[in-house]
């Protein structure tokens, strides 16, 4: 989980289906009340009324009414917006605006920025003043095509993202994806996922990092506009259709099964997972550094992996083929079955693949 915010939702929702989870929130937000920036637009519309107030999240909403009545601006905000138009880009945003005392002009059906901004367009927005409550988030083009429509727009940023105090989950994460240690990682906001790749390119892990998240580990977003970052890099995401933390721990539950790749192996089941595997249903923890050399021989099921090649699978550097002789043992151990892998002399090792299953894995490896 890369979240900053209800996280400890998210991962009780996660935890209670059966998943281990990694947090690492990839940004903190500024409290409201210590936030300069947004005490100064509030100050500005006070002063200066806009025509229209776009409102986008309840929380945000909230936190705004609650920021200004800590400064002592409370009853002239809400004074200000009661005289204002109100859009509510939703349901929750509707039941914030209405919890504190206001009434919302208008709300789109579908919850989508993109209906609010076509509602404006078509009300003609030359030479109005529109505030627009930002939320950290990117708006792809909404204040750009109003700004070009002829509107003056003050951005009224309630809670902005700033890097974590705290780095080093966010590296260990990283330090995960690399080695293929996650099954998935999720995304609740486009700034989240902005700032994982972000610090990736700082340490040099950005092409190993989208080499996993193409290919290997599955990319849960919350919603299109959160997954905006990784799209532009080209990685696939998968997301619910409603955008809420529930159907997309659903959706998690649904993806998951369908990436695991069983294989048939000295009579039993393997079923490789992010960090263990299962024999026959039956979980199994193994070190990294055997998950390492397992995910190796598994790309290349029943074929002969050479030990130059597995040391070069192993996390780290500088060792000698000495450490893929100890990783490789405590791996059988883990396993249970020492002879699911095979030992080719002066070869290397094999998967033991069972008979019937060779050939057809066989050809897949060597396509």
């Amino acid at each position: 989980m890369t979240a900053a915010r209800r996280a400890e939702e998210l991962g009780a929702l996660l935890e209670r289906r059966g998943a281990v989870v990694q947090h690492a929130p990839a940004l903190r937000i500024v409290p409201l009340p210590d936030d300069a920036q947004l005490l100064a637009a509030t100050k500005e519309l006070i002063a200066d009324a806009p025509d229209a107030v776009v409102a986008t999240t309840a929380i945000g909403f909230r936190g705004w009414i609650e920021a200004a009545e800590g400064w002592g601006l409370g009853d002239e905000l809400t004074a200000r917006l009661r005289g204002v138009e109100l859009l509510a880009r939703g349901p929750k945003v509707r039941g914030a605006i209405r919890a504190a005392g206001l009434a919302e002009a208008w709300s789109p059906a579908s919850e989508s920025m993109s209906e609010v901004l076509d509602r404006l367009l078509a009300e003609g927005v030359e030479g109005r003043r529109l505030a627009v409550q930002l939320h950290g988030e990117p708006l792809p083009g909404f204040v750009e095509t109003l700004r070009e429509a002829g509107a003056e727009v003050v951005g009224v940023p309630v809670y902005r993202w700033l890097p974590p105090e705290d780095i080093g989950p966010v590296d260990r994460m990283l330090d995960a994806l690399v080695t293929r240690s996650l099954d998935a990682v999720t995304f609740t906001s486009a700034p989240a996922a902005a700032g994982l790749l972000d610090r990736a390119r700082e340490r040099g892990l950005l092409e190993a990092v989208l080499a996993a998240l193409r290919r290997d580990v599955l990319v849960a977003c919350v919603g299109p506009v959160t997954a905006m970052p990784l799209v532009e890099h080209e990685v696939p995401t998968v997301r619910p259709e409603r955008f809420r933390l529930g159907p997309l721990v659903q959706l998690l539950c649904r993806e998951l099964p369908t990436r695991a790749g069983v294989l048939p192996v000295a009579g039993h089941r393997l079923d490789i997972r992010g960090h263990a595997v299962l024999v026959d249903g039956e979980l199994r923890a193994v070190p990294p550094a055997g998950m390492a050399l397992l995910r190796a021989l598994a790309r290349r099921p029943g074929w002969v992996v050479s030990r130059a090649d597995l040391l070069r699978a192993l996390p780290g550097s500088g060792r000698d083929e000495h450490a893929v002789e100890t990783a490789m043992a405590r791996l059988r151990t883990a396993l249970g079955t020492p002879r699911m892998i095979q030992t080719v002399v002066k070869r290397g090792y094999r998967l033991a693949l069972d008979t019937a299953a060779d050939t057809k894995y066989g050809e897949n490896a060597g396509t």
